[in-house]
């Protein structure tokens, strides 16, 4: 990660071994990756920089989120709902020794982990930084819907056909570029991750607004899977929001260096 070292560490929390990639020094900063794919695909995929964080003086932990990337999970829908997935973030958090409130990253999955991690633990956040948020509330059952029926097609059909027809999906314009990996989760795995999340929503929209930690919210336009109505509604919840909304490749490539800054503010 540019010229900062790696450091790798796994722990183990309810049936699985988790792994993480832990760079920089400074204050603590923890990452959510999104659904399907693991740090080092969102890395090869080139659509998020964390170099400028680690350049503005922060420690950085992102964790392969269980039965993704490095880290193992059982076939069992219940560990892959927002709220297991959040256990899994404050069980980071216990692992790593964190005293003192973090700062709390997340994008789509992670956004719903963080927020659960976030209204169950409010004490141990300091800010919360969410990325392309996911279906949420009233947007939410149609996604739920077609992930259930997802899991079926792979038990019926298995993992290639459900990636074909995942194929023949238009991508949104602003990400339309970015290279596509194949599912890092194994296919034994994959129809319990995708019941998990049918299940999931984001925390209800009063206990967001009971969070007292100011936020930055950083969407895209134009994908139904991340509707902007999510972003703009998290942004209204929380206290002392930030909303930024990128059109282009271009502009998403700079939320590494608008992280960065916001992590650099003085909290009130």
């Amino acid at each position: 990660m540019g010229r900062h070292t790696v450091r790798e560490g796994r722990f183990w929390h309810c049936r699985a071994e988790l792994h993480y990639d832990d760079a920089g020094a400074g204050p603590l900063a923890v990452y959510a990756h999104g659904g399907f794919v693991s740090q080092a695909v969102e890395d090869r995929m080139g659509l998020f920089d964390w170099v400028p964080v680690l350049d503005a003086g922060h420690r950085l932990v992102r964790c392969d989120t269980r039965g993704h990337g490095r880290s193992t999970g059982e076939p069992v829908d219940t560990d892959y709902t927002y709220p297991s997935l959040a256990d899994d973030l404050l069980a980071l958090l216990d692992h790593l020794g964190a005293a003192e409130p973090v700062d709390a990253m997340g994008a789509s999955m992670g956004c719903g982990s963080v927020l659960h991690a976030a209204v169950r633990a409010p004490d141990r956040f300091s800010r919360l930084v969410l990325l392309i948020p996911p279906t949420a509330w009233t947007t939410r059952e149609a996604h739920a819907r077609a992930n259930r029926e997802s899991a079926d097609t792979i038990e019926r059909e298995g993992a290639d056909a459900w990636l074909a027809a995942n194929g023949t999906q238009p991508r949104p314009a602003v990400v339309a570029e970015v290279p596509e990996f194949p599912p890092t989760p194994a296919e034994q795995v994959l129809p319990s991750i995708l019941r998990g999340l049918a299940q999931s929503d984001l925390p209800s929209r009063t206990a967001i607004t009971s969070l007292r930690m100011p936020g930055l919210i950083l969407a895209w336009v134009d994908d139904p899977g991340h509707p902007l109505s999510t972003a703009e509604t998290l942004a209204w919840l929380l206290p002392r929001a930030d909303l930024h909304v990128s059109r282009t490749r271009t502009d998403i490539g700079t939320w590494g260096e608008r992280i960065a800054e916001y992590l650099g503010r003085t909290l009130p």
